[in-house]
């Protein structure tokens, strides 16, 4: 009889997803990002080793929220000082940080546990199309 089939990490190959966000809604692309950065696209998905993929998200500055997001959704945190708690709305956020605003809304995504950290340092985020990982980059098949 064998045993369970348990990936090891030496063993495991992390594939470049490269994602551009022009025109793609906040919600809908951050579950993708945190599918490839999880492993959950693969058949050796494993919920306490890290199979997860690398991803690069371009274009930060041209993603897209429904409703009235930009106004109403607020991000709260406090600076440790006495009355340090600020809080900015979704629109000034995108102004000034877009790549936070993603990198929140992946972690958000993604289960909180000790492997957070490790998957979160697999996700690059470009404000423009630009980025240093196109050596990463595979020739896509015209079939």
């Amino acid at each position: 009889m064998e045993g369970t089939y348990t990936p090891q990490k030496e063993i495991l190959k992390q594939q470049w997803h490269f994602i551009d966000l022009e025109g793609k809604v906040l919600g809908r692309v951050a579950v993708e990002i945190a599918k490839y950065l999880m492993g959950k696209n693969k058949p050796t998905f494993t919920r306490n080793i890290n199979v997860g993929d690398k991803v690069v998200v371009t274009n930060a500055e041209k993603i897209k929220v429904t409703g009235k997001k930009l106004k109403d959704k607020l991000y709260i945190w406090h600076t440790g000082y006495p009355k340090g708690l600020r809080q900015v709305n979704l629109e000034s956020m995108l102004e000034k940080h877009p790549e936070r605003v993603i990198e929140e809304a992946v972690k958000d995504m993604l289960p909180n546990n000790k492997l957070r950290k490790e998957r979160m340092s697999n996700l690059y985020i470009y404000k423009g199309s630009e980025h240093p990982h196109k050596a990463h980059k595979k020739e896509e098949s015209k079939e």
